[in-house]
């Protein structure tokens, strides 16, 4: 950092129930220090206080760092939209996507190091039903591991907790009906799970399709549509590698906005946590705020 200038006040907010929050947060307030931050701290275990918390530091601080994962960044997200402070991050959760989509590294002195000499760069949000999201919103088969996955089984085996669940409930996978209303035509489908992607990653890691990226302006649709849930069993490489598009079962689409109807209400999950239902809107809000990325990222 230059010494010229005035050091930076930023706000650092941990979730302590984060995997890695409450472990890392002494050695993450060291570093921001020695890159000479000026550092106001705040802890919560509740991450529907952020947004709060942010607004409150508004005018005090130049930049917001969340320390949490992938659940906390989606919390705090209200927040950040209000106040237009650029976002700062540090990997401390489970599967951090959104920190590999915009390649921060997960070790804390180097994610910090992104804070300190890192770009500022523009990204979109997803919206459903007034909920922003990162990454994915998806509704069926990955609600369901959302509804099984227990903060415990996160905190004590990480993305294989992931995997875990997956495979206990992929088995007991029902297709059910669903709508697509896209540029005023509609799709009728079968389906046991539907996912519009902003982001590249989710799911630790998975991918929502090869050419995604987080400032394209569009959203990534995916519908699984096999008659048995074995069949994705065979397809998982390729949802790994985002390379799903044309296999049988498969269907997806590109759009600025979607509309899924259903029979009857089902669960939304926006960035692993549950937070609206069907019918819903799908839209993308382009250029939605400033991240800290490294210099020499490329998304």
């Amino acid at each position: 950092m230059n010494s010229q200038l005035p050091p930076k006040r930023v706000l650092l907010v941990v979730n302590r129930q984060s995997r890695h929050g409450q472990e890392h947060l002494a050695e993450a307030i060291r570093q921001l220090k020695q890159l000479g931050f000026i550092v106001l701290e705040e802890l919560t275990d509740n991450p529907l206080n952020l947004p709060d918390i942010i607004r409150h530091y508004h005018h005090q601080v130049d930049v917001v760092i969340i320390g949490g994962g992938d659940g906390t960044l989606n919390a705090a997200i209200d927040g950040l939209v209000d106040t237009q402070l650029p976002l700062g991050i540090l990997p401390l959760g489970t599967a951090n996507d959104l920190a590999r989509t915009l390649q921060i590294p997960m070790a804390i002195p180097q994610a910090c190091q992104v804070i300190a000499t890192g770009r500022y760069h523009k990204i979109d949000l997803g919206l459903v039903n007034n909920h922003y999201f990162f990454n994915v919103a998806s509704c069926g088969l990955s609600v369901q591991i959302t509804q099984r996955l227990t903060k415990d089984a996160k905190r004590r085996w990480g993305i294989l907790a992931y995997l875990a669940t997956a495979f206990k409930v992929m088995w007991q996978a029902r297709p059910f009906r669903a709508a697509i209303r896209i540029n005023g035509e509609t799709i009728r489908i079968k389906t046991i799970q539907i996912a519009i992607g902003n982001g590249r990653h989710y799911g630790g890691g998975m991918t929502v399709a090869h050419d995604a990226t987080i400032d394209d302006q569009k959203l990534d649709l995916y519908s699984l549509e096999m008659r048995h849930w074995w069949h994705i069993l065979l397809i998982l490489p390729a949802l790994w590698r985002g390379q799903h598009k044309d296999l049988p079962g498969v269907r997806t689409l590109q759009g600025t906005e979607f509309e899924i109807y259903t029979r009857k209400p089902r669960s939304i999950n926006t960035d692993g946590e549950i937070t609206t239902s069907t019918p819903a809107t799908f839209r993308v809000i382009p250029q939605a705020i400033s991240v800290l990325v490294p210099r020499n990222g490329e998304f």
